[in-house]
């Protein structure tokens, strides 16, 4: 059989709500997402790809902006082959939905109930299967399933959902599910971390992972993937079209200048991209957080620093004292002594601090996170 190359993506997650920035870099982020659709059509055009296959949550909502729904219409009627889209548990598939209410171009085909479906492509020998959400949950669409074998065509398969899970409420699907589907190829979605290239049986299966982050918990290097069939082989390239990514450091700064520790800390380009940044570590007294922003902010396009720093000295030792910080101090210990959890001992511990600087200095001090 001829080589047959495809596109896999998943998990765009249009219009998200990019909790965490300013609501202009927000607004701009979702404006970046929508320009990614263009890189995604340029790339099947690079790469002549022979399908695209879009496994679900491609828009983060079904109140979607409708210039959004738009856009993603437009520039995948701009992809030079036939575009397969499978419908997630944000974006499902319902008569209110973007995808029955938008005009769907010639070369995209959406699928649009739980009942497995076939779209043949005979001038690729390809034959994709799929089925679509119809609500923000799914019992298993693949139980059971089996592809039909047609000499010298691909079977692919095309669906949003969850392996090794069985308790998952998002299509949960087994291994043995896959082994058994006849199927050559999986494109799969849901997860926003990549899987790579896995084998079940005969049947290879991949989920791509979201290719732009969009919060703290989707960090680092996002791609999709160019996946490539020939003869009973499989291979996998991932290939980033993303404009930002989103980068977590953690610091120690004990017996440290935490500035100067930052700076060294850090690769050479940070500019496009958001970072969050923790500062750890036994300290005389808490960083200075507001002042720290003001003179990193602009190597970035945004940046969070978190305090999680414990005293250095024991700041307990003036309890006792008849002082205004003896008696804050033992108001303080005496919730600290009652708290069931280290997370709740260690914002007393941070309480203390502050307030001991504040009784100290006679001034505000820095908050324990920025922004």
């Amino acid at each position: 059989m001829r080589t047959l190359k495809l596109i896999h993506g998943a998990d765009f997650h249009l219009d998200s709500p990019f909790q965490g920035l300013t609501a202009a870099k927000a607004s701009m982020r979702r404006e970046e997402q929508r320009q990614m659709l263009r890189r995604l059509a340029e790339l099947a055009q690079r790469e002549g790809a022979d399908l695209m296959l879009l496994a679900g949550d491609l828009l983060d909502s079904g109140n979607t902006r409708s210039g959004t729904g738009e856009e993603l219409l437009h520039w995948l009627g701009q992809v030079p082959c036939p575009v397969i889209i499978a419908p997630g548990s944000q974006d499902w598939y319902c008569d209110r939905s973007p995808w029955a209410r938008l005009e769907l171009p010639e070369n995209v085909t959406v699928f649009k109930d739980r009942a497995m479906h076939l779209v043949s492509v005979p001038s690729v020998n390809a034959r994709i299967y799929g089925a679509a959400f119809t609500g923000p949950t799914s019992p298993s669409l693949l139980k059971g399933f089996h592809a039909d074998r047609k000499p010298g065509m691909y079977n692919l398969l095309c669906i949003h959902g969850e392996v090794s899970n069985p308790s998952s409420p998002y299509n949960p699907i087994s291994e043995e599910d896959l082994a058994a589907s006849g199927i050559d190829y999986a494109a799969l979605g849901h997860v926003h971390s990549a899987s790579g290239l896995m084998q079940s049986g005969g049947c290879r299966y991949a989920w791509p992972g979201c290719p732009e982050g969009r919060g703290f918990e989707e960090t680092g290097s996002k791609s999709l993937y160019v996946v490539e069939l020939q003869q009973g082989e499989c291979q996998l390239r991932p290939v980033q079209i993303a404009t930002r990514q989103y980068h977590s450091l953690t610091l120690d700064i004990t017996e440290k200048d935490p500035l100067l520790l930052i700076h060294t800390s850090l690769p050479d380009d940070t500019v496009r991209d958001v970072y969050r940044i923790t500062l750890t570590g036994d300290t005389p007294e808490a960083p200075n957080l507001q002042k720290l922003h003001q003179n990193l902010d602009e190597m970035f396009f945004s940046l969070q620093l978190r305090d999680r720093t414990r005293p250095s000295q024991d700041i307990w030792n003036s309890i006792g004292e008849d002082t205004l910080r003896g008696l804050f101090l033992s108001k303080l210990r005496a919730l600290y002594d009652k708290s069931q959890t280290d997370a709740d001992r260690f914002r007393i511990e941070q309480a203390a601090r502050w307030g001991l600087a504040a009784l100290e200095n006679g001034e505000e001090v820095a908050v324990h996170e920025n922004p």
